[in-house]
């Protein structure tokens, strides 16, 4: 960290006596214009006056020969003035760009580094659990109430891991050639399933869940649009309130369909609505997070959702909390 500050300060400095010395010369270049153009004249108007041709400077500045010096003189000057303007113009562009792929780059580093942090937390967390458990089995006799509790545990964990590998496969397929595989999937019922299945593992949560009087059908990859119910789902777990409550409505328009997930949490800062989809981006740093996760969650969201050829847009909830709002086209995706 300390080694990137000092080569930002030196490219400041760099960039800082570009500067500098682009307006010196700048500078000199209009005063070695200008005493040409004096020098030339003078001469010009000593040889005029000595040959008869004029008598005084105001009878030289009326002559041809000096407005055309002086016009020649003048086109220099914007000339110069357009070259400085073009070189400026290109330098400003240039560290626009230079700072731009700096700050880019430093996101990406710490992105990583968050990745890095959050995914072996992940991968700690539930190995340590499974092997206690293990180690319980075969140290202890247990009776068949602690050996339900500790599988019901050790199964949990093991779904935990199940999940955090798919999403790493899936957002390593998204970065390469991620098909659809089609099929059609009854929505109404699978959000139903999701919503349930959810609320099972968070009872502590109310999940809400609001459908058509018709079941909606749509063809797509099953896989994949189960991943970005279950990872909205349980984003809207994780940032929720004291009393967390999570919506879903389904419903259907003209040309779309539509799926809102709405929670009463603590909302997303508008300055960050454009970065969370970003692939590894979580907000807040990782040496002081409380949630799980990877980052890789709303990424595959919006990947998923693109490859289906539908949009996601997040909005604030009201009073307080977020909402996720999916269109997906009716019909055939080709």
């Amino acid at each position: 960290m300390q080694r990137n500050i000092r080569l930002r300060l030196l490219s400041n400095i760099v960039i800082l006596y570009m500067l500098l010395a682009f307006a010196w010369w700048s500078f000199l270049l209009f005063s070695k214009n200008r005493d040409a153009f004096l020098a030339k004249s003078e001469l010009n108007k000593i040889g005029m006056i000595a040959n008869g041709l004029v008598q005084n400077d105001e009878e030289y500045r009326q002559t041809d020969f000096f407005k055309e010096l002086e016009s020649k003189y003048k086109r220099q000057e914007w000339m110069i003035l357009g070259e400085a303007a073009v070189f400026v113009i290109s330098l400003v562009i240039g560290v626009w760009m230079i700072n731009q792929g700096y700050n880019k780059e430093i996101d990406a580093v710490r992105q990583r580094r968050n990745f890095l942090l959050s995914i072996t937390h992940e991968l700690k967390s539930p190995l340590a659990s499974i092997k206690l458990i293990l180690e319980t089995f075969r140290k202890r006799n247990l009776g068949t109430h602690q050996i339900h509790q500790l599988s019901s545990n050790a199964l949990e964990e093991t779904n935990r891991l199940h999940d955090l590998v798919n999403d790493l496969l899936l957002a390593a397929k998204m970065e390469a050639t991620y098909t659809l595989n089609q099929e059609n999937i009854n929505l109404t019922n699978l959000l139903e399933e999701l919503n349930i299945r959810l609320g099972s593992k968070y009872p502590e949560v109310k999940f809400e869940f609001r459908k058509p009087e018709s079941p909606l059908i749509i063809q797509g990859d099953l896989a994949g649009i189960t991943s970005v119910v279950v990872n909205l789902l349980e984003n809207s777990v994780k940032y929720g309130a004291e009393n967390p409550k999570v919506s879903t409505v389904l419903r259907q328009g003209k040309e779309s369909i539509w799926i809102e997930f709405a929670d009463n949490g603590i909302g997303i800062p508008d300055k960050e609505k454009n970065k969370i989809f970003d692939r590894f981006y979580r907000v807040g740093s990782e040496d002081t997070r409380k949630t799980k996760g990877t980052g890789l969650g709303l990424y595959i969201v919006k990947q998923v959702v693109l490859a289906h050829k539908g949009t996601i847009e997040v909005s604030d909830n009201r009073p307080r909390g977020t909402i996720f709002t999916i269109a997906l086209p009716k019909g055939t995706i080709s």
